[in-house]
């Protein structure tokens, strides 16, 4: 699998609300940290993940989380 890009180097840190949402994993998307479907035609797809509470999160732009979608820091070490 080819390396996503980085769309940035910290993260964005958002309230959500209750729903699912998918996280862009490929980094092209130009609606980060959102799928927009910038992925068509690669080996990425986006992550689903669902927020059952309205609750204040950290999401990756760096796309190297081993927690993806939520941020664990790898983006101190890029």
């Amino acid at each position: 699998m080819s390396a996503p890009k980085i769309a940035d180097k910290k993260p964005v840190v958002l309230e959500l609300e209750p729903k699912t949402y998918y996280w862009c994993t490929c980094g092209e998307s130009a609606n980060q940290p959102y799928c927009n479907g910038a992925h068509k035609g690669t080996e990425f797809t986006p992550l689903a993940f669902e927020v059952t509470e309205t609750k204040t999160v950290a999401l990756c732009l760096c796309k190297h989380s081993g927690n993806a979608p939520f941020c664990d820091g790898a983006h101190a070490k890029l």
